[in-house]
């Protein structure tokens, strides 16, 4: 489950503790479907006709999306979607509206100033833009043309919502793998700043365990073979209870997201949950925010393999500073991200617009 997956997913079940009901709508390249539960909530796909650019249009999710907006109370968007924006003016949605804005537009920058009145109309029109962290508000002009209408809600999640680990998968992963190793999460995108880790690797030759899969996977490990790099384990996507294991398991979690594509690093939050010192980059968005340097990890500037190489090290070799780091991130999540908190800011936001 991707970062924004995971945030609808903790929003539909959270929100029943406050008398919330969601239905959730999504396009589908596998066709329309109704009414499937989903934990305990429903939710709703259109037919996915076409993927461009990174967004799905579907024809049939204007005559969806109308017939779900009539019968609720307020309808909460997730950003950037550029074709709801579409379906937004055309459905002539007449309810409090909210966004959730999980990222600027990066990559695309001439598609961008295509969209760009389209979407300065439709953030322009919403009641109220929620944004994952101050540090997010402060770096992204789009939200800073709006600041007058957002709120800061940190992402949130729940542990009780993970698969529980037997003894036989922690066992499993023991053997597999050496006992001590750094582990990164995430999909294998240009933004993640894996060649970095691998030329860090080449110093700190430390094992790092990758999981996770994505269009530059055949790249990074012909990078990998081709630097000579014996200590890089390429575990590929696994189910949601061996990733719990290797978290549980991992010494420390490595992060080497460069760009601004990373807005907040759910991944983080998951190592922090579970006590692990944490390695990121400078990058101006939530990861900063989550990983406090000197507190919770490390931060090193961005593209900078030297660096990153330098900051697994110093965990590597002081075991004792990271073992603190470990626990005071697991506190922060605690008092600041989790899914309760999460919901219930939502909650009073979704009240406040039906006062």
């Amino acid at each position: 489950m991707g970062g924004v997956e995971q945030v609808i997913f903790q929003l539909a079940e959270g929100g029943r503790e406050h008398g919330i009901t969601a239905q959730v709508l999504s396009l589908s390249a596998q066709g329309a479907a109704r009414n499937v539960k989903v934990g305990e909530h429903l939710a709703h796909t259109s037919k996915l006709d076409l993927h461009l650019a990174s967004t799905g249009f579907s024809l049939s999710a204007f005559k969806d999306f109308s017939e779900l907006a009539r019968e609720a109370d307020i309808i909460n968007y997730h950003f950037p979607w550029p074709f709801m924006d579409v379906v937004h003016f055309v459905s002539r949605v007449r309810k409090p509206t909210v966004v959730s804005y999980h990222s600027d537009i990066v990559k695309q920058k001439t598609l961008l100033k295509l969209y760009q009145p389209l979407m300065h109309g439709f953030l322009g029109s919403v009641d109220r833009i929620v944004a994952s962290s101050p540090k997010y508000v402060e770096s992204s002009p789009t939200l800073q043309r709006f600041k007058d209408k957002v709120t800061v809600i940190p992402i949130g999640l729940d542990r009780n919502t993970y698969p529980p680990v037997s003894s036989e998968k922690l066992s499993y992963w023991k053997e597999k793998l050496p006992p001590r190793f750094f582990l990164f999460i995430g999909a294998l995108r240009y933004y993640k700043g894996l060649d970095y880790l691998l030329e860090a690797a080449r110093t700190a030759r430390f094992p790092i365990v990758i999981l996770g899969q994505g269009p530059m996977e055949a790249e990074l490990k012909a990078k990998a073979r081709k630097l000579g790099l014996s200590n890089i384990y390429f575990l590929g996507g696994l189910p949601d209870d061996d990733k719990i294991a290797l978290l549980m398991l991992c010494y420390g979690l490595v992060f080497p997201s460069h760009l601004r594509s990373e807005a907040f690093g759910i991944s983080l939050l998951e190592a922090a949950m579970f006590g692990k010192p944490l390695i990121s980059c400078e990058i101006g968005t939530g990861t900063t925010y989550i990983n406090i340097a000197g507190e919770t990890g490390l931060v090193v500037p961005p593209s900078d393999s030297g660096a990153l190489a330098q900051a697994m090290i110093r965990l590597w070799e002081n075991p004792e500073e990271s073992s603190a780091m470990g626990h005071r991130a697991a506190l922060r999540f605690e008092q600041v991200f989790t899914a309760e908190r999460m919901v219930d800011s939502y909650a009073e936001v979704y009240r406040s617009l039906l006062r």
